[in-house]
């Protein structure tokens, strides 16, 4: 089965334009509060409108879409209350998200006990791979992340390196998997900081990671305020070496904080590609909507994810059938946003996806549809 989000209509509308029946509702999750605020508002207002663009079309089989929103805020606690307040109180059994991977985790058990479908574009730990059978997601595993990252380090000449990460999932699992490629290919890792994520000067533990001359610096935050802080931070207590991050530092907030200090940093992320139609069509339209863009392949990840959703309700006709739902979702093939062919593997996990490498551009040079370019691949490493 193959879905075209960009070439096929859904559904028409019923006849006389009148809804045949009650919208279909599932959940969302989302952080629209917390260290994932800037992400997950994103995440939630693309999903809004692939929602409204659903309905405006003549909705699923005649019947509205309607997203019911919670808020996770990038933690297991407040997702698992989240996910209560959906499941026990609104009823639903299909839910969209959430945005950060300890909450991913948190709620995850809960989802897979109960036979409810927890279907997430932006949670990237490798540990959700293993959550479950009715556990999905379109990011793509933290463990790519750490072999490309380690391979460009290697690559660029780096034998030794500090790390300064936030103590997340999420944070834990880029540092972790960037560090164990890093160390296979012999770099050594010569010193480490953690951070909470209420921390907002950096300062004396970085002056502790330059004390010990490294090549050279690694970050993993889990919000773009403590990335560009850092990254700031970094060239104000005099360091001058070359940074490497990954998706969060690359986002919009993280560089307007950073500014200058950010110019040539090196990030290992997903990005759209500049040849897909619809990725483009759905950045300028969410540009036009919400008069900004930031982490513009997670979303897209947001805004396919309401398309197959739809695509599996239109298939069930039921929001009530997770068990349903979960089959098409193991069957279905799709091209959209974030890429053409793209399906799920046993684990729920997307097949058909990679990370890219980008580099900073000077302030000057950036502009709302481009801040950093892409690298060509690394070739070099063992």
């Amino acid at each position: 089965m193959t879905v075209v989000f960009c070439l096929v209509p859904l559904m028409a509308l019923a006849c006389g334009g009148d809804e045949v029946d009650e919208p279909f509702r599932i959940g969302v999750m989302e952080s629209l509060t917390g260290p994932g605020a800037t992400y997950g508002a994103v995440a939630n207002q693309s999903k809004q409108m692939a929602a409204d663009e659903i309905n405006a079309a003549g909705g699923i089989s005649g019947r509205r879409l309607e997203l019911v929103v919670e808020d996770s805020q990038c933690s297991a606690k407040e997702a698992i209350s989240a996910y209560k307040k959906l499941t026990d109180v609104d009823g639903v059994k299909i839910i969209l998200g959430t945005s950060c991977s300890g909450a991913m985790l948190g709620v995850a058990p809960l989802a897979e006990a109960e036979g409810f479908v927890l279907f997430s574009g932006l949670a990237s730990n490798p540990d959700i791979a293993n959550a479950g059978d009715y556990i999905f997601r379109t990011q793509i595993s933290d463990v790519e992340v750490g072999i490309v990252t380690g391979n460009v380090l290697w690559a660029d000449g780096i034998r030794s390196l500090a790390t300064i990460t936030e103590s997340t999932d999420y944070a834990e699992g880029v540092r972790r998997n960037s560090v164990s490629q890093f160390e296979k290919l012999g770099g050594k890792v010569v010193a480490t900081e953690k951070f909470g994520s209420e921390a907002t000067d950096f300062r004396s533990q970085l002056q502790k990671l330059f004390a010990e001359n490294p090549d050279a610096l690694h970050l993993a935050p889990q919000s773009e305020f403590a990335a560009g802080t850092i990254i700031k931070q970094a060239r104000e207590v005099g360091y001058e070496g070359p940074i490497y991050a990954e998706t969060v530092s690359v986002g919009t907030t993280a560089l307007e904080i950073a500014g200058d200090a950010a110019t040539g940093m090196k990030a290992v992320t997903a990005d759209p590609d500049p040849d897909n139609r619809k990725a483009q069509e759905v950045l300028a339209n969410f540009r036009e909507r919400n008069n900004y863009v930031t982490l513009p392949w997670h979303l897209g990840s947001a805004y396919d994810d309401v398309h197959i959703a739809a695509e599996c309700l239109k298939q069930t006709g039921d929001d009530q059938d997770a068990d349903g739902f979960r089959d098409c979702m193991y069957a279905i093939t799709w091209s959209g946003a974030i890429g053409d062919n793209c399906s799920f593997d046993e684990q729920g996990e997307v097949v058909g996806l990679s990370r890219v490498v980008v580099e900073v551009l000077p302030t000057a040079d950036r502009t709302q549809e481009k801040k950093y370019r892409v690298l060509p691949p690394v070739t070099n490493a063992p």
